[in-house]
């Protein structure tokens, strides 16, 4: 028995999608209760206006939806765009659109739209990408949130913070962030790399000296302890700092206070200690070239930055940033990298971490001359050596296959979820499943 009207209309009004239709002339015939609450709009004010003139989109001057699937003959789907709500503001949607037949099947006599709100998603999506982007430094992975939240769940704290991690880390960016979080934000921020210093100069940066020291020492100098007071101190390479020098750094933590070199005179200090090292700690204190209370005294807030590595969901979002940067010096409008050089990025092991990445997306940039960076612009350090133009065939025997073959089957040969859980593009995987012969039976 054919639906009545009224009963039509229950069903459209009990969806949670909004749903509207329009004759053939594009004026609004019927508009459901989540269409309503979407828009702003009550449905005695949009019957019978033009649908263009109630929701304002930008597809409707550009690419009318209804006009489309007249045009083409085929319904669209998950097509986003944005409306004008009633109170002006601009509201996020995906609409699908259909055209509407006679009873005969035989022509149009209108449309149907249905549309859901994005405006959630879309907030969602604002707080993850500023949650991605934090103080300088650069990822969404776990672990790099659980450092946002450390740094700023310590934002009120003095105590001394330890940041452990190999070299091209971003353990600086680390520091630099919780200076800038911290109760002394506005205080002196002072730096110091304890590796570039001869052990006999490096007391005299520290601590200062007065006039004739030692020969050259021409007058007196502040060290970096008076022109951090009140502020903080970023001991870098801390690991390679002479066991006698951590013996007068232990004496600051404790006690506050120091002298100069070649002078008598304790002079009190009041400086928060930052140190970082990408050198195993307990591995120099087991061979005596780090002391034990030191070690406490400088890891009462350790925090270790993970290797890049360990956070491949991160590489795409460092790419995206290092080519805004590398754009914007060299002036060139670099848009992406392409499916194959993605590849390589994320294949690649990167030992020298975050800064190799750097380097290597510098190096590229460089030599792009198109919107789009190619593999072919690579370093060659991450593009592989040249290969035999004759593939092993799928087999079955190589781990690549195992692998690609599980998750096609995972995801129901979705290739598009398949890519996504490889960390790979769409058309590289096509294009292995071509070379291993991968097809669904």
């Amino acid at each position: 028995m054919p639906l009545n009207t009224t009963f039509t209309e229950d069903i459209l009004d009990s969806l949670g999608e909004g749903v509207f239709t329009v004759d053939k002339n594009f004026r609004i015939t019927f508009f459901n209760q989540a269409a309503e609450r979407i828009t702003g709009f009550r449905k005695e004010e949009v019957i019978g206006q033009f649908c263009k003139h109630v929701f304002k989109s930008h597809l409707c001057l550009e690419s009318c939806p209804i006009a489309t699937v007249l045009e083409k003959r085929e319904n669209l789907f998950d097509v986003d765009s944005a409306i004008r709500h009633r109170n002006g503001h601009k509201r996020p949607i995906r609409l699908n659109a259909a055209v509407i037949r006679n009873q005969n099947g035989d022509g149009p006599v209108g449309g149907v739209i249905s549309f859901r709100d994005l405006s959630d998603l879309e907030m969602l999506r604002e707080q993850l990408k500023q949650r991605a982007f934090f103080e300088g430094m650069v990822g969404q992975s776990k672990a790099m949130q659980e450092i946002y939240a450390l740094v700023e769940e310590i934002s009120d704290s003095d105590a001394s913070v330890l940041i452990q991690g190999e070299s091209g880390t971003g353990k600086e960016l680390v520091a630099n962030a919780i200076q800038a979080t911290s109760l002394r934000k506005n205080a002196p921020f002072v730096k110091v790399n304890c590796s570039v210093f001869p052990p006999q100069l490096l007391a005299s940066e520290l601590f200062g000296h007065v006039r004739g020291a030692f020969t050259g020492a021409i007058k007196d100098r502040l060290g970096r302890f008076e022109m951090a007071n009140r502020g903080t101190l970023f001991l870098d390479e801390v690991a390679e700092m002479p066991l006698q020098m951590q013996l007068q750094l232990l004496r600051v933590l404790q006690e506050g206070t120091f002298e100069r070199v070649g002078e008598s005179i304790t002079r009190e200090v009041d400086v928060r200690i930052i140190a970082a090292t990408n050198e195993d700690l307990s591995e120099g204190i087991a061979t005596g070239k780090f002391r034990e209370d030191l070690y406490y005294r400088l890891n009462v807030i350790p925090i270790v930055v993970p290797p890049l590595r360990s956070r491949p969901e991160d590489i795409r979002l460092l790419i995206e940033h290092f080519l805004k940067k590398f754009s914007l010096v060299s002036k060139k409008n670099i848009r992406d990298v392409d499916d194959a050089a993605m590849d390589l990025l994320h294949q690649h092991t990167w030992p020298g971490n975050i800064r190799e990445l750097e380097n290597a997306l510098e190096y590229a940039v460089a030599r792009t001359r198109g919107p789009v960076i190619k593999a072919a612009m690579l370093p060659p350090s991450i593009r592989p050596p040249s290969q035999p133009a004759t593939a092993a065939g799928g087999d079955g025997s190589s781990a690549d296959y195992r692998q690609i073959r599980q998750l096609l089957e995972k995801h129901h040969w979705n290739r598009t979820l398949a890519a996504k859980e490889l960390g790979i593009g769409r058309t590289t995987l096509w294009r292995k499943m071509k070379v291993y012969r991968l097809d669904r039976e």
